[in-house]
């Protein structure tokens, strides 16, 4: 190689010398020169082309490879067998679909590499993705956890749709889970987005799981009136409302003596799915209060004594003790079965979603 350059700078600057002496004989030596260069390029093109021509079918066969990868893995992809592992969770479901589909296109990849005797590029591919991964997420960090959040959370079915929950101390009724995040309606008819890595990580309490809830109130009861009868006429007139459950059965006992009475704690359970917790709460309240006071019972309210620091006695009037009210019957109940304030609501934002709901009623919870 370095004689022929030799020989190509030799023959120029002959050519020059001669070109001073007015003899022009070397031109027929450099044209010989460059007559054999562009021979010489000539016969490395029509190598190359031999060379490709030459490997022209493995690259077809390597790309009828991959589009039958790509082809099967769409086959595979439709598959009854994969409905049947996600028929529950349409997001799964495309889970599966599209990993199944990107597997064996992978595959089929590797596959028409070995047949062009190209694996070298693999290494260097993953190592470029690797790094590609590495930067997307911790650009992505968020998105990508919220993503991993919603797909266990589809899998466990924390809760259901319309379910009564708080979630890190935000109530509401529970309308959709997406990938992204968890869609709340308020009492107050507001909608609420909780992303879903803040679901997933927090204290969940479900008021729906289990129909059965508990109610308790407070009342004050003289300290000079019989304790065991306030106790039975409450928990008596609890045991006879609508909507109260018999087992567990209402309770009632003494959490506390005050200034001036003696708090007596009632208990009940209520079935939500026939009757609302509030209204039979606030109803068990005031027919108790009326039972009591209609049993001439003092609920007296907190009194406070004033002691003046003078020379003038202490008025007889104001040792006096407050009179008993008189008994009165106690009204009628009212309507406690539950009702669906919020459900034409959330129905309407149900069916106007466009994004699936990964919830279903149907699916096991955990």
């Amino acid at each position: 190689m370095c004689g022929k350059v030799l020989q190509k700078v030799s023959a120029l600057f002959g050519c020059l010398h001669y070109k001073e002496r007015g003899d022009y004989g070397g031109n027929m030596e450099l044209t010989e020169t460059l007559r054999f260069d562009i021979d010489a390029v000539s016969q490395r093109l029509m190598e190359e082309l031999y060379s490709l021509l030459a490997a022209l079918p493995m690259l077809l066969l390597a790309l009828l490879v991959i589009w039958v990868g790509w082809a099967l893995g769409g086959w595979l992809s439709r598959r009854a067998l994969l409905e049947r592992v996600a028929q529950r969770n349409p997001f799964m479901r495309e889970l599966t679909r599209t990993s199944v589909r990107w597997a064996v296109l992978l595959v089929a990849v590797l596959v028409a590499l070995e047949i062009m005797n190209a694996t070298a590029l693999v290494g260097a591919v993953l190592g470029t993705a690797g790094v590609l991964g590495v930067a997307l997420g911790f650009a992505f960090k968020d998105t990508l956890e919220n993503y991993l959040a919603g797909l266990l959370m589809s899998l466990r079915q924390p809760f259901a749709p319309r379910d009564h929950v708080v979630i890190d101390g935000n109530e509401g009724i529970v309308v959709a889970l997406t990938s992204r995040a968890t869609i709340l309606m308020t009492l107050d008819g507001n909608h609420l987005r909780l992303p879903n890595a803040l679901v997933f990580r927090s204290v969940t309490l479900n008021y729906t799981r289990n129909p059965s809830r508990r109610f308790q109130f407070d009342v004050g009861i003289g300290v000079s009136e019989d304790l065991l009868a306030a106790q039975k006429l409450g928990a008596d007139c609890i045991r006879g409302l609508d909507g109260v459950l018999s087992d567990p059965p209402p309770r009632a006992y003494i959490v506390g003596l005050g200034d001036s009475s003696v708090q007596v704690r009632f208990q009940g359970w209520v079935d939500q799915r026939s009757h609302d917790f509030g209204l039979l709460k606030s109803e068990a309240i005031r027919q108790v209060k009326g039972v009591l006071e209609a049993a001439g019972m003092d609920l007296p309210e907190p009194i406070y004594r004033v002691q003046m620091i003078e020379s003038a006695p202490v008025s007889p009037a104001a040792q006096a003790q407050p009179a008993k009210t008189a008994p009165r019957s106690v009204p009628d109940t009212v309507d406690t079965r539950a009702t669906a304030d919020l459900g034409p609501q959330i129905e309407a934002d149900q069916q106007a979603r466009t994004e699936p709901d990964l919830l279903d009623p149907a699916a096991p919870r955990e």
